[in-house]
């Protein structure tokens, strides 16, 4: 048995990581329940699928502009107070979003605005929350704590947007005030999380300390490889973006059924992060990186050539779940190849590409649904990721053959 296997039920019992992981678990359910909200109002307010791109813009451009500064910011300042300031500006948001609602908004920018300020805060809760999580537990219990965060992450998923789809019912209103009551329950629970005394070197601020992460990055070929994967596949793979547009033209189901949509893939990953958690990927991590990035694309293709909703869940089921094992091994690379003075920086870069795949892969969605159509653009998507896949395989062969990652615990 391994040492992992042996402490798979370890992590949960330190209250810093605890408090760390339900804080984060509401701000994700909270996030969940906003998007199905903010999704379903927009389209109904314009109809048209840009505008659901523009909602993904929106939250890009601030991350991909702040991430790395925010990078700095997590090695240089508390993670905890980050994470608590993030998690009450993005209470803020979803107030602001309130107020549009009731003052009756009949134009998508003044949401665009909002989501601005949501993106910025983001930018900085990303760094400092992946960088966080080696400081709470010790190094037994660790790669049980990537699994266990991964996978409350993905219940929040599925809770969340089925909660947003059934309050949304009630209004939008209603949906966006139990957002900023959520959010304000994180930001009690991240004041509960103390940190040890942490002892990094007092290099000064510079724009060389900044890009200190894309060095080291760099200088990881398979680091940047499992990272680069995630950009350029997902980057096409943007189908949930247009779940709105699919639950109203295509699928014709209501809030509640766009609920569930958005629900799915969060289904698919929290079922696989909860079997990592007792049973996770030692051997062959090359292969299980690229297979399930594999998976992920022809789940794309299923969903967009689905015309039936039990079909295109099921489809979304495999997608989440093929995301989850390569979220997995990139997370476990990228945390035990880092060490820790940079982790806040090297986590980052890991953000800009996540950023990019996710918000910038949905803007991707909505120019192409606009162009081509909604089932051309979510197909061309899937296929583009299968290719991405097959190209990343050559390009870095030493990845796609990695047997164990580097300095995992090994089978006694």
């Amino acid at each position: 048995m391994t040492d992992t296997v042996q402490n798979a039920d370890r992590a949960f019992k330190y209250p810093n990581f605890r408090n760390f992981v339900i804080a984060k678990f509401c701000t994700t359910f909270a996030v969940q329940m906003q998007s199905v909200a903010i999704g379903w109002q927009v389209y109904s307010i314009t109809g048209d699928p840009m505008d659901l791109g523009l909602v993904g813009l929106a939250q890009f451009l601030p991350f991909v502009i702040l991430i790395l500064p925010a990078g700095q910011v997590a090695d240089r300042l508390n993670r905890r107070f980050i994470l608590s300031l993030c998690y009450a500006t993005e209470a803020v948001c979803a107030g602001l979003l309130l107020m549009l609602t009731f003052i009756g908004i009949q134009s998508v920018w003044p949401v665009l605005a909002v989501l601005v300020l949501f993106g910025s805060a983001r930018a900085f809760s990303q760094p400092a929350s992946q960088a966080i999580t080696p400081n709470l537990v010790p190094a037994s219990a660790f790669p049980n704590a990537i699994a266990l965060n991964s996978s409350s992450g993905h219940i929040a998923r599925i809770a969340g947007p089925a909660a947003g789809g059934a309050l949304y019912i009630m209004g939008p209103n209603v949906v966006y005030t139990s957002v900023a009551i959520t959010l304000c329950l994180s930001v009690f629970l991240m004041s509960r999380v103390k940190l040890p005394k942490i002892i990094r070197a007092k290099e000064p601020a510079s724009w060389h300390t900044v890009f200190e992460g894309l060095r080291f990055v760099k200088s990881r070929p398979m680091i940047l490889g499992a990272i680069s994967l995630d950009l350029f596949a997902v980057l096409f793979g943007g189908a949930v973006a247009l779940l709105p547009a699919y639950a109203s033209d295509i699928l014709h189901v209501g809030p509640q059924g766009l609920g569930f949509l958005r629900t799915a893939p969060a289904i698919g990953a929290a079922t696989t992060a909860a079997i990592l958690v007792f049973n996770p990927v030692i051997r062959n991590v090359g292969n299980w990186l690229f297979g399930g990035v594999a998976v992920f694309g022809m789940a794309i293709i299923v969903f967009g050539l689905s015309e039936n909703f039990l079909l295109s869940l099921a489809a979304l089921i495999v997608l989440g779940a093929g995301d989850m094992v390569s979220v997995y091994i990139r997370h476990m690379l990228v945390q035990l190849e880092t060490p820790d003075e940079i982790r806040g920086r090297v986590s980052a870069v890991n953000g800009v590409f996540i950023g990019a795949s996710n918000e910038l892969g949905e803007f991707e969605s909505g120019v192409t649904a606009a162009w081509f159509g909604l089932v051309p653009a979510v197909v061309f998507g899937g296929v583009a990721t299968i290719i991405v896949t097959g190209l990343w395989i050559k390009l870095f062969p030493q990845l796609s053959k990695m047997d164990r990652l580097p300095g995992h615990y090994k089978e006694k």
